[in-house]
């Protein structure tokens, strides 16, 4: 009994990966609108039922679709966990995210251009890491100017309306200049031309060393916490007395 169930299970598995990279190929070679349930059953060669029953209607597929964009843009990703320049680092990470849209744009609208679309699955989420694996050395160098979750969320949105804004021009508008300036605007506002501990402020050493509080075992946890808290808030006093 468990060996049938295993081989039903496999074979589901393999139907729903058929049906998505058939949705995938439509999407892509043709465009949102052709994506409808009968044109993907057909060229997955299964019958529509198929669909409803592994992905619960149009929009599950679509779901899945998003989720399947994540996983090829994850497997395109590089993480080196020790990069000698971490503000090049970053701009790499930026240029090859945005290089995934312009080639793969009907897929990029619909991982970006609708609100969290796809973004509950685990190649999601471990892109995502990524990203605040690199924002973190960022901050541990002493090169960031914000908080990580903010420059998580200035870099997500610089990158994703760099792509939206060049698919939405029409060809011979599409300046390249546009992608390098927008970049650019990106590292200004969450990098430092120098790294922050030589600087004579206070908020610059206190977010690079509060980066590196979690690795530190000579403070018990009651004293982490308490040092945290302190260094929270003289990031928190820069920003207000800017």
């Amino acid at each position: 009994m468990v060996g049938t169930e295993d081989a039903e299970a496999e074979g589901r598995e393999v139907s729903r990966q058929r049906i998505v990279e058939a949705a995938a190929d439509l999407l892509a070679r043709e465009g949102r609108e052709a994506v409808t349930t009968r044109a993907v059953a057909a060229a997955a060669g299964v019958q529509a039922p198929a669909i409803y029953r592994l992905f619960g209607d149009k929009d599950g597929l679509l779901d899945a679709v998003a989720e399947h964009g994540y996983a090829t843009f994850l497997a395109a990703k590089h993480a080196d966990a020790r990069p000698q320049d971490p503000v090049a680092d970053l701009r790499a990470g930026w240029d090859l995210a945005v290089e995934f849209g312009l080639a793969n744009p009907e897929l990029y609208t619909l991982m970006y251009g609708e609100p969290r679309r796809g973004t509950d699955s685990a190649a999601f989420r471990a892109g995502m890491n990524i990203l605040l694996g690199r924002i973190h050395r960022l901050a541990t160098s002493g090169r960031l100017r914000v908080d990580e979750e903010l420059a998580a969320s200035v870099i997500h949105a610089t990158a994703r309306g760099a792509v939206l804004t060049w698919l939405s021009l029409p060809g011979d508008r599409r300046d390249p200049a546009l992608l390098t300036v927008l970049r650019e605007a990106m590292v200004a506002a969450v990098t430092l031309d120098k790294p922050a501990v030589r600087d004579a402020g206070p908020a610059g050493a206190a977010r690079a060393l509060r980066a590196r509080l979690p690795e530190q075992t000579t403070l018990s946890s009651a004293e982490r916490h308490l040092l945290g808290e302190w260094l929270d808030r003289l990031t928190a006093d820069h920003h207000e007395d800017r």
